[in-house]
């Protein structure tokens, strides 16, 4: 499975991984531009072609069978987004308690354009003293990069600019959906 995720991902897509952090044991990927179902597939190649297992969120409403077994088996944690629950509070619990902790969240929560992004990964990883890995999609260059690391330090306002600062120069698929200002 690894052989065939690589080779369609990279010979055949054409896509490149700059990856230049160190993963750890534990941590939050925040991946952005999210503007297009396809980011999810990338994400899935990706995660097979580097043996890099990263669970996710997502709207409960894609749960439904089939695919609501087949989001689970690849970590999907189905999202109720109309209530608000303690959701954070409970991940951040797993997360302290976990040997291993990996799980992907896009900040912007949608595919529309959204200036107010989500913080929900930023006070996970606050809560559980977890780095912040952030992984860019850029459909331009056909880049998967990563190459900073946010620690949060508890200044919101601050390191929510620093984290879109660094997502502004990545393209998505649909780039009027990506807004960073």
């Amino acid at each position: 499975m690894q052989s065939f995720c690589k080779f369609l991902l990279y010979r055949l897509m054409g896509w490149k991984a700059e990856i230049t952090v160190e993963i750890p044991r534990k941590y939050i990927v925040a991946l952005a531009p999210h503007t297009s179902n396809w980011d999810f597939l990338l994400g899935q190649l990706y995660s097979h072609a580097e043996n890099f297992h990263c669970d996710f969120m997502m709207k409960r409403e894609w749960f439904f069978w089939p695919l609501g077994p087949v989001f689970r088996k690849l970590g999907g944690i189905p999202v109720q987004r109309s209530r608000h629950t303690s959701l954070t509070d409970q991940l951040a619990d797993i997360a302290i308690k976990s040997d291993d902790f990996h799980l992907c969240i896009t900040p912007e929560g949608t595919r529309k354009p959204v200036a107010d992004w989500k913080k929900g990964f930023y006070y996970i990883a606050l809560k559980a003293n977890l780095p912040i890995l952030l992984f860019g999609l850029d459909y331009g260059q056909k880049r998967i990069v990563c190459t900073e690391t946010l620690i949060p330090s508890g200044d919101i306002e601050a390191d929510m600019q620093r984290v879109k600062a660094y997502f502004k120069d990545f393209k998505g698929k649909h780039p009027e959906n990506f807004i960073t200002e």
